[in-house]
């Protein structure tokens, strides 16, 4: 089992997820430079042109760091592209995709052959966001290259399998890159998702309570003051279940323990609550993880951080970390 070379240049064997509203050239940029992958949806550069222009500050400020670092140059981008019926922009945002050559695309929320066609005709790469070992299955039948395997606890739209449940039963039948997604916040829970045979983990909320983050000072602070707790699982606000921060609902004048359910057929806010309230804007999403986040820091500092948390819990197994010789 070995991923493919463009994750050579990892420092940790960490993608920073691609957050809603979010993650900005600002912070993929950061996290990009300190050694890990960065991350963020197409649909955040608004208008559709907006896309072209991050990408090309992107790859340009990625591609002056490593030349001018040889001996240590930037880890590779993603572009999340949510691939659902309600997402109009799908296939400009892929023509813009295609035309930068980005190195890696995260599909959510469905999967589609032509899509991934799209990607390996230049040499990229499609990993797809599954919650169950069925849906893991159809995405490499339809062509991803590799899992993103959301487990309890993630943030935004999580599954509820235990991540050793999920992980194993794709491991079964699949030897291709396979990253963990769900509550993971420190580098020891980087060093337990290889343990269990993942090759990557998948971080999302200790990046909202970063400095570069798009996200209100209120946001971040919750983040901070919040723990697994305050999390609070529902599908009314999008229609699929997802991870949400409780003050944030309390804060709409809902009642977090009596949530209405939500409807899948349009992805959108039920009315059933008597709210106008919208996810990722007005209701918070977050993972079980953010107990370990203590305070609001650059996002340099907190991969830093990931890192040596990462180096520290291997040298207590007495393990190789990240990169390790391929099998």
């Amino acid at each position: 089992m070995s991923l493919p070379s463009l994750f050579d240049n990892l420092r940790a064997p960490i993608i920073a997820a691609p957050l809603f509203l979010i993650s900005n050239p600002d912070l993929v940029i950061a996290q990009c430079k300190a050694g890990i992958v960065g991350s963020f949806p197409s649909l955040n550069a608004r208008p559709v042109e907006l896309l072209d222009l991050w990408l090309m500050r992107i790859t340009g400020e990625l591609d002056r760091y490593s030349n001018a670092n040889p001996d240590q140059p930037a880890a590779p981008y993603a572009v999340n592209q949510i691939v659902h019926k309600t997402n109009e922009r799908l296939w400009e945002d892929v023509e813009v995709c295609v035309k930068h050559k980005v190195p890696i695309i995260i599909t959510s929320l469905g999967a589609r052959p032509e899509l991934n066609d799209a990607i390996h005709e230049y040499g990229g790469i499609v990993l797809h966001d599954v919650i169950n070992n069925r849906f893991a299955r159809k995405a490499i039948e339809k062509g991803a290259d590799g899992l993103i395997a959301v487990a309890a606890g993630a943030g935004g739209h999580a599954g509820t399998l235990s991540p050793f449940a999920l992980v194993q039963e794709i491991r079964q039948w699949f030897d291709g890159p396979l990253i963990l997604s769900g509550a993971i916040a420190t580098g020891g829970a980087v060093l337990a998702a290889e343990a269990m045979g993942a090759d990557l983990a998948y971080i999302g909320s200790p990046f909202i309570a970063t400095e570069e983050a798009n996200a209100s000072d209120t946001y971040k602070q919750m983040i901070v003051d919040c723990s697994a707790d305050d999390i609070i699982y529902s599908n009314l606000f999008t229609g699929v279940h997802g991870n949400y921060l409780q003050p944030s609902i309390a804060a709409q004048g809902l009642d977090p323990d009596n949530l209405a359910q939500g409807d899948l057929s349009t992805m959108k806010f039920s009315s059933g609550s008597g709210s106008k309230s919208r996810a990722w804007k007005d209701i918070l999403g977050s993972g079980q993880g953010i107990g370990a986040v203590q305070k609001v820091v650059p996002a340099t500092q907190r991969v830093l951080e990931l890192i040596d948390q990462y180096k520290a819990a291997a040298a207590r197994m007495g393990v190789a970390t990240h990169p390790r010789p391929s099998s």
